[in-house]
């Protein structure tokens, strides 16, 4: 399964991961930040020490089926702990993940906000809209509603807010009426109906449609918030976090949180988000809506 971490370089260069330090990787999907991570972080103990070496990984992700190629693909190192569970559980007591050595607190935390190649890549999960398949737009399958059970369940007018305030559509209503005045059970049955709806434009909006239910399917924007706003309380003193977001709206409540920090406490690293280069973008086109922002505690 090919896999291509998204900006590895910039993340490594500006969260700058040292031998000895515990990272929390909030969304390790297939492992690739997290391996880049374990290169830099992995040391062995000093001989006069009896407590073995305080570098750590923790991997948090929802998708089972990535934590299994995640568990492959990190098996040389040792001191690795991968967790299934959606990240904003980490702040409560529904996810037990091992702490720090020296408490609850991380030298880094990391999130990837954006899918990953299987989500994309096995039409069976319901992400994309070039193959047919039921449409279910869950990260964990064990548990939740599919977006099929979702736009039979609430109102059109609840389904025109999901559309306008995830997807950023001005045909949010139009597109409602002709979404809950169908039988909506696959990807092609959401295709056929928005290309009723729209017409030619339909090709710019499925994107936007899918990212509106697949955001409201998995309660996104409310896991982020939990994350901007208790991730920061959890980092060690000189501790950094930093977090690749996909689209505007993901991007503005990341850059807000940022800038809402008190400057004597955080120091904000990226200036402007870090989006990468035209090269990556050449060789990982679905790295290019990615943008990335850190912070420092001082």
């Amino acid at each position: 399964m090919k896999h291509i971490p998204v900006l590895l370089q910039e993340v490594m260069e500006i969260l700058n991961p040292q031998a000895g330090e515990t990272v929390l990787d909030c969304t390790v999907g297939l492992g690739g930040h997290a391996k880049a991570f374990l290169e830099r972080i992995a040391c062995l103990p000093k001989p006069w020490c009896r407590r073995g070496p305080k570098w750590q990984l923790i991997g948090v992700d929802a998708d089972e089926m990535n934590l299994n190629v995640a568990r492959k693909n990190l098996k040389e190192y040792k001191n690795v702990e991968l967790v299934q569970g959606n990240f904003r559980n980490i702040f409560s007591d529904t996810l037990s993940i091992p702490l720090h050595p020296s408490g609850m607190e991380y030298d880094i935390i990391f999130a990837d906000l954006g899918l990953s190649s299987p989500h994309i890549d096995d039409p069976k999960r319901g992400f994309t809209y070039r193959e047919d398949a039921p449409l279910d737009l869950r990260f964990d399958q064990s548990q939740g509603t599919r977006a099929a059970e979702l736009i039979a369940r609430i109102s059109k007018e609840e389904l025109a807010n999901i559309l306008f305030q995830f997807g950023e559509l001005r045909e949010s209503r139009r597109l409602a009426d002709y979404i809950r005045a169908s039988d909506i059970q696959t990807t092609s049955n959401l295709k056929t109906c928005v290309e009723d709806a729209v017409g030619w434009r339909a090709k710019k909006l499925l994107p936007q449609v899918f990212q509106a239910l697949r955001i409201a399917v998995n309660d996104e924007l409310k896991a982020l918030e939990v994350l901007l706003r208790e991730g920061p309380k959890l980092l060690t003193s000189g501790g950094r976090m930093g977090i690749i977001s996909y689209h505007s709206l993901e991007d503005r409540m990341v850059k807000q949180a940022f800038r809402s920090l008190d400057p004597s406490t955080y120091q904000i690293l990226t200036k402007k988000p870090i989006c990468p280069s035209e090269e990556e973008v050449k060789h990982n086109p679905r790295s290019r809506s990615a943008k990335f922002r850190a912070i420092k505690r001082l």
